[in-house]
């Protein structure tokens, strides 16, 4: 379904805002101010806890640990060099923030790695950031090596664990 304009209230005001695309899938969220790495940019606050989907983001180790972002967030589109971070490590939920890995310029889309906080897509899909270190389709964490993984900025404890579980680490 076409995200749509019309009655938009921003959940973020001041700090992030949506732009609005044509297609179902050409929609994304921008800062709407300067931001240096390892600033918290935003709180992640109204989530509701619900099944595996596309919209939601993996928040632990368990089948079920799945989230709504319920805001504007859940337009943070992915890249495979991203200029954010979901950080949702810490077990007090008050604390879970999306934080800046880079220099982040007022009118600048955000984006996050998808495999840093997902070990399986919903619906894997073949990836258009245009990053020179694209990875082409994306899956999730498990197709992808620690170094892979590491060399995006930031991973989900979670996932880093399940990697030294696959990888008998």
């Amino acid at each position: 379904m076409k995200p749509q304009a019309q009655g938009y209230v921003p959940s973020h005001p001041g700090i992030v805002e949506v732009k609005f695309g044509d297609g179902e899938l050409d929609s994304g969220l921008v800062a709407l101010k300067d931001f240096e790495p390892d600033t918290v940019i935003a709180s992640v606050y109204g989530t509701t806890i619900g099944p595996k989907a596309y919209t939601s983001v993996q928040c632990g180790r368990g089948e079920n640990d799945h989230i709504e972002l319920n805001s504007d967030l859940v337009y943070v589109n992915h890249s495979c060099d991203p200029n954010v971070a979901f950080d949702l490590s810490s077990p007090d939920r008050e604390q879970w923030h999306l934080r800046a890995l880079k220099s982040i310029n007022a009118r600048q889309q955000l984006t996050f790695f998808y495999p840093s906080t997902e070990w399986a897509m919903d619906q894997p899909f073949d990836c258009r950031c245009g990053a020179s270190n694209c990875l082409g389709t994306i899956r999730g964490a498990q197709s992808l090596s620690r170094e892979e993984l590491l060399a995006r900025g930031y991973v989900s404890p979670w996932i880093l664990h399940a990697v030294q579980k696959r990888d008998g680490a």
